[in-house]
């Protein structure tokens, strides 16, 4: 089935990622924490960037040229964004979203996994002055979560990757919202306008069937070069954009098998010998191949080719270089005790407690309710197993922490500081409890792939 099909390909994806991830974390730890490379580590992000065209600055915020982390946090990360919105319209057009059964139960549970945690932190943060990152234990993180998953290989049952793959997803929309909504300040309507105008240009480009990606990629970049400048967070950009990209393609699959079929047919047998001995074609044999490699372009939606296209860019590249810029905590001036109290205990309680509260007992109460079926081939201690997996944060958590506190007051770098510890300790503590877990409620064998 291609739900099942799209559930093995997310998570092939995701697994390897999970492990540059992890190593880029532990070398921006190493590095920050070792007296010789911590001024490095600290300046290095302060380095200002450019691609200027005259006086035009594409890399400018306000007329004022972006750092190295503003470019990564601002920039690469849109173009994460970019890639989660393709993802998501994939599942709502051909994966679990496109089935309002299918999709009911993660859909439920995610919401319960959202609003847990953003309670649990905000009932220990009132009245402090980090109340301000109640959302930061909202996200669950997609590749290190499905990282720890496919650690476990076939003893997952389908069904349990699917509710993952699905959960997930829905977790990064309520992730984009709250992005949208809440970290969005001194709006500037007459850039708002221009981006949506681009945006009428893309979506106008997709109706008239238009495939070439450097036309998206370039209405795509004014549409971020406006939100950027216009008090939008520039990341909501690539979602919007994403959600464009045609996921038609020029040809049919059976129109396109024809035009192999006929093109093939022009090589006869008596052409095997001379094919096998030459490296030089001839002009008709180039157009022949010329035309199967155009028609094999146009039987792949510009969707799919830039999912696949950017899956390696952004998974082993853009977001471990987030994670190095973003995870370098600084233990020289900590105490162990801050762990217990601060920002730090509030965030890894919403994430261990609040996340897994949230998913199994939404979970619990769609089951029993008759709402959605139990997914396939789990029980309540996997699915419950599962539900603590949620806790891993990790990336976008970093994101709405560097949002909310990520100004450059020294009081709130200490928070950050702590935001990143508590966010650190609890993603670790969810992946080795929840891998735990799973290993000892699954099957001990090999489960039916379908």
């Amino acid at each position: 089935m291609s739900v099942f099909y799209t559930a093995r390909k997310t998570l092939r994806n995701y697994a390897n990622s999970g492990n540059v991830l992890i190593a880029a974390t532990a070398l921006a730890l190493i590095i920050v924490n070792v007296p010789c490379l911590t001024e490095w580590y600290n300046s290095l992000w302060t380095h200002e960037l450019a691609l200027q065209v005259g006086s035009f600055n594409l890399f400018s915020h306000h007329g004022q040229p972006m750092s190295i982390m503003a470019f990564i946090n601002d920039a690469l990360m849109a173009l994460f964004f970019f890639s989660v919105g393709l993802e998501i319209k994939r599942e709502v057009l051909v994966g679990e979203l496109s089935s309002f059964r299918n999709a009911l139960l993660p859909i439920l549970a995610a919401v319960g996994g959202m609003a847990f945690p953003v309670l649990l932190y905000f009932q220990m943060a009132r009245g402090t002055d980090y109340a301000g990152g109640w959302a930061i234990p909202m996200a669950t993180d997609i590749a290190f979560s499905l990282g720890v998953l496919g650690m476990l290989g076939n003893r997952v049952p389908i069904g349990l990757k699917v509710f993952l793959t699905t959960l997930a997803v829905v977790d990064d929309i309520g992730g984009i919202l709250v992005i949208a909504i809440f970290y969005s300040s001194h709006i500037d309507v007459t850039l708002l306008l221009w981006a949506a105008a681009c945006v009428v240009v893309l979506v106008a480009g997709g109706y008239l069937g238009i495939q070439s990606k450097m036309f998206y990629a370039f209405f795509g970049t004014i549409v971020w070069f406006c939100f950027l400048n216009a008090g939008i967070h520039p990341t909501i950009a690539g979602v919007i954009v994403a959600f464009t990209i045609p996921a038609k393609p020029v040809f049919a699959p059976k129109n396109y098998v024809k035009i192999i079929r006929k093109n093939i047919g022009y090589f006869s047998h008596d052409d095997d010998e001379a094919l096998n001995s030459r490296t030089i074609l001839d002009k008709d044999q180039m157009n022949w191949l010329k035309e199967i490699e155009s028609a094999s372009d146009k039987v792949i939606s510009p969707l799919q080719d830039m999912e696949d296209t950017l899956h390696p860019l952004v998974n082993y590249i853009v977001v471990p270089l987030f994670a190095f810029a973003n995870a370098g905590i600084f233990f020289g001036d900590m105490e162990f005790s801050q762990l217990f109290h601060g920002i730090a205990p509030a965030i890894i309680i919403a994430l261990l407690v609040g996340k897994f509260l949230g998913i199994f007992l939404f979970s619990w109460g769609t089951i029993k309710l008759k709402w959605a079926p139990m997914p396939d081939g789990a029980t309540w201690a996997s699915l419950a197993s599962v539900a603590v997996l949620g806790g891993i944060g990790f990336t976008v958590s970093l994101f709405i922490s560097n949002l909310s506190f990520g100004t450059g007051d020294p009081v709130l770098s200490i928070l950050l500081n702590d935001a990143k510890l508590g966010i650190l300790v609890a993603s670790l503590l969810a992946g080795i409890l929840g891998w735990a877990l799973l290993h000892f409620t699954l099957p001990k064998e090999a489960q039916p792939q379908e």
